[in-house]
């Protein structure tokens, strides 16, 4: 069964309306009749998180959000109007998404560039922002490594994401590429840019740990053709560090969600 929501008095930020994704003239049907509602928590900002089997369209709600997919059918709004071509909304992707030919911050000011803000506007905020991701001193260095860490590769995508747009970042697996101990490291800087920005995050993950630990959130999907099937508010505290893992509350849920999934 599918997930309902209920649209509060609380404003839109994010809403999916019916979507599907066909492919091959529809004979091939990846997403259908998807229904999916992000309202803004005032004053906190939220993280939401995406599970589901390999194959089943998580990226691609993602993608639609970002501007960079159109659904087969349905509508996709974002602060309850119709997304537009100049929405700009920004998404790490797994792969290191920076341009290696490009300083860092030429990297982080890359969309205001775009957007035609002359250099020294779009330089000191990109250096605000760089300096919130914790790379102040590495402004000058190529986007490549070994100039910079695979954590560090990941900071520069998240802070051009975050210039584009502060209050959401959509995020594809971004920290599936990193070893154990910098995907861990890399945990607790989003939880850190969470609390400081509050921005609305939507994150795509494969792991349970990873998305329990995060999220406020987590909406979990079917197999393709897929469809939401539950929404789990997450009951842990809104400040969280690597103790939690150990609680009880923490430890059942992830068990709840391997179970579920391997229903799927």
């Amino acid at each position: 069964m599918a997930v309902e929501f209920n649209n509060t008095e609380l404003p839109d930020i994010i809403e999916l309306k019916n979507v599907s994704q066909s492919y091959d003239n529809g004979k091939v049907s990846i997403i259908k009749d998807l229904n999916l509602l992000i309202e803004d928590t005032p004053d906190k900002g939220q993280f939401i998180v995406i599970l589901g089997p390999s194959g089943c369209g998580k990226s691609t709600l993602l993608r639609y959000v970002a501007g960079l997919q159109t659904p087969t059918k349905g509508e996709v709004l974002l602060r309850g109007k119709p997304l537009e071509d100049n929405d700009r909304i920004g998404m790490v992707f797994q792969q290191y998404s920076s341009f290696p030919w490009m300083t860092v911050i030429d990297n982080v000011a890359l969309g205001l560039k775009y957007r035609g803000i002359g250099k020294k506007e779009r330089y000191e905020k990109a250096k605000e922002m760089i300096k919130i991701v914790g790379l102040e001193g590495h402004e000058n260095k190529y986007a490549q490594y070994p100039a910079l860490s695979g954590g560090q590769l990941q900071r520069v995508a998240i802070a051009r994401s975050l210039l584009v747009n502060d209050k959401i970042i959509l995020m594809d697996e971004p920290f599936g590429a990193l070893d154990t101990n910098t995907r861990l490291q890399m945990q607790d800087f989003l939880i850190g840019i969470w609390e400081k920005i509050q921005p609305t995050i939507v994150l795509v993950t494969h792991d349970i740990s990873e998305a329990v630990y995060l999220a406020d959130d987590i909406f979990i999907m079917s197999s393709a053709p897929a469809n939401l099937v539950e929404h789990i508010k997450v009951n842990l505290p809104y400040e969280r560090d690597r103790t939690i893992k150990r609680d009880s509350n923490f430890v059942e849920l992830v068990q709840y969600i391997e179970d579920k999934m391997m229903t799927l």
